[in-house]
Order: structure tokens, then sequence, then C-alpha cells
């Protein structure tokens, strides 16, 4: 532990300042020196020039299980097709998931319509200001709510992700209880500018910080960090399960066939898709399909075989479905894998 400096011999005693607590210099010493890092170094991004509650509410709710870069040109359209809270609200649910499609996780979509329409129906077009007030819209949470009352409206409350919650495993050298995780990232928060450093915070998680290998050589809160980048696990995180299916696509007169999934699915209900099966035959297909593709959903990576025709001898018939115009896909909720698929097949 690093030693109080001594005051420099003759400094007359009544001048002289109590000393901080090692803790306490500690904490004023990680803020400073994340804070300067973040001026330096952060990621231009979109949501990061406005203060617009919607606008970063919107972001909050995109980036939750999703990459920034997966992130940015969704969040683009997005803005530009529902560019405030009364537009979203008074769009169809259908047309909200196909502005969504691509992004997955589809009921973050549907709970970010319905929280539009209590905003702009019982609230006048404006979300409250404060973390408390707006946990109680749907589909807000703890974290969702300090992240937006925090940069938009300067609220001093903390955010705790992943990312966060990583970075503080480590510098404090604990495992963490998630009540102690927000606890200790209170503790830290810069109460003067806690947009700046909650972001900081995320940003140094996803950027320096990293799960496997811990970027610590650039890392400017190093000298204060108990662990260098190591952290005992407390648990093990289960595989992801592995699956084949096989997909159908048809085309004729600048249409494609697609399938509904039924309203009441547990899993992206209400989508359209190219119709599918799963566990064909081991015999089956005989004739090569067109091309494979690589799709993860939650913890189950797909294998996905293409067939262009749809036709493979000996597989149950293709599912019934709808002929639809190529240029009406974009305006209907298509899952993320029949966008991928059809992009790469230059359909959309």
């Amino acid at each position: 532990m690093a030693s109080t400096r001594s005051i420099a011999a003759g400094t007359p005693r009544a001048s002289r300042r109590p000393a901080q607590s090692p803790p306490e210099k500690k904490i004023n010493d990680f803020r400073r020196e994340l804070l300067a890092w973040y001026d330096q170094h952060a990621r231009d991004l979109p949501w990061r020039r406005t203060r617009d509650p919607y606008a970063i509410w919107l972001s909050e709710i995109m980036l939750q299980q999703t990459r920034v870069a997966a992130v940015l040109e969704h969040y683009r359209i997005f803005l530009e097709r529902f560019p405030d809270v009364q537009a979203l609200a008074a769009a169809s649910e259908d047309d909200v998931l196909a502005a969504w499609s691509g992004l997955g996780y589809y009921r973050r979509a549907r709970m970010l319509h319905q929280c539009a329409r209590e905003v702009a129906e019982n609230r006048g077009g404006r979300f409250p200001q404060t973390a408390e007030e707006l946990r109680t819209l749907p589909g807000i949470g703890r974290y969702t709510a300090a992240a937006i009352a925090s940069i938009a409206f300067a609220e001093p409350v903390t955010v705790v992700d992943g990312n966060v919650e990583r970075v503080l495993q480590r510098v404090t050298g604990k495992i963490l209880s998630t009540a102690r995780v927000w606890e200790e990232a209170q503790r830290r928060l810069s109460t003067n500018r806690p947009a700046d450093f909650n972001q900081a915070m995320m940003e140094l998680g996803a950027t320096v910080c990293l799960p496997r290998e811990p970027r610590c050589l650039i890392c400017p809160v190093r000298k204060g960090c108990a662990t260098q980048g190591e952290v005992p696990r407390t648990k093990i995180t289960a595989p992801q399960q592995k699956k084949q299916i096989w997909c159908a696509l048809q085309k004729r007169d600048g249409e494609v066939r697609l399938v509904r999934r039924a309203k009441k699915a547990s899993l992206m209900a209400g989508m359209w898709e190219l119709p599918q099966w799963v566990d064909l035959p081991q015999s089956v297909p005989s004739e090569a399909p067109w091309r494979t593709f690589r799709h993860s959903i939650t913890v189950t990576d797909y294998t996905v075989h293409v067939f262009r025709d749809g036709r493979t001898k000996g597989a149950p018939k293709v599912p019934r479905g709808q002929w639809i115009p190529i240029e009406k896909i974009l305006q209907l909720p298509i899952t993320g894998l029949t966008r991928k698929i059809l992009k790469a097949d230059g359909v959309i």
C-alpha cells in the first residue's frame, strides 16, 4: 500500500490539512485517472452526442446483449423511422418489429413499443427524470433507468452492467455479490460528472478490461487494480447447444415464400421467416445445399443448410406460407436468420 507523502519541512502546522484516508484517496485517484482516460479515448458513438432521453433510452435497449458494431446502423435507421417517442408510440407493433429485425431478442422491441405508448399517452411525451421514476415504466429495469437518469438528466446514480461488474471485481480483487457491486460502483461515482463516469466505466470494460485478454498495460487505473486482470471464477458457463436446421429459399416472379411464426411462440413470436425443417433424416438431402450458414440465438449455435428451390429428395413437405413481394419484405418483421439469408442471395 502506498504511504502518505510527507509534508515538506518548515511548513507551518496551521496550514496543514488532514491527510485523506488511503481508501478515499484511492477512490479519488480512480475517478481522476478514469475520466482523464475517457476524455482522450472515448469512442465517438451517436448516442454520446445527445442528452435526449428518448435517444439514450433507445440506445440502451438496443445495446442489451448486443455488440456496438451491430447496433450502429440499426440505431440510425430506427431513429430516422421513429424520430421521437410519439412517432414510436403511433406505429404498429409489426412496423416496430420490422425496424428491429436483425437485432434479435425481440421482446425488447415489444417492450420498447409498450413503454413508448405509456410515455406518449399517459406522461405527455416526457420521460421521468429520476432513476426511481423511470423504473416504473415498462421494460426499464435498474440498469437502464440509471443510465437514462445519469446521462440525460445528470442524476448522480451509478450503472452496473457486465462490463462494470468485471472492472470492479478485478479492481477490488473480491468476488462481490450483486448488491455489493452496485454499492462499490456508487461509492466510486463522480457526482460532478455522472454521465461521463458511467460511460467511462462501461467503455473501460468494453475496450480494455476485456473478459479473456485484459489489456492491463494500457489500463488507466492499473496502479490501483488489485488483480491486474485476474479474478477467480465463481461459476462455470454452460456450453452452447448445437443444432442443425434446413431452410427453403423459394422465389417466383419477384416474390419469396415466407412463413409467419405463431403469435404465441416462445421465441420470435409473430416474426416472418423462410420455411424450415428440423432433424431431417441423415440420408436427406441427397443434393448439396446452396449454402450453409452459422447462426446463434441465445444459448444455441445453429448450422443452417439452405436449399434454393426448397425441394430435397425425401424431405418433408415445405411448410405452408405466403408469397411476399420482394419490395414489401423489409416492411415485415423478419427474423435475423432470414435477413441474413436473403441478403446473401441478393434479394434484399
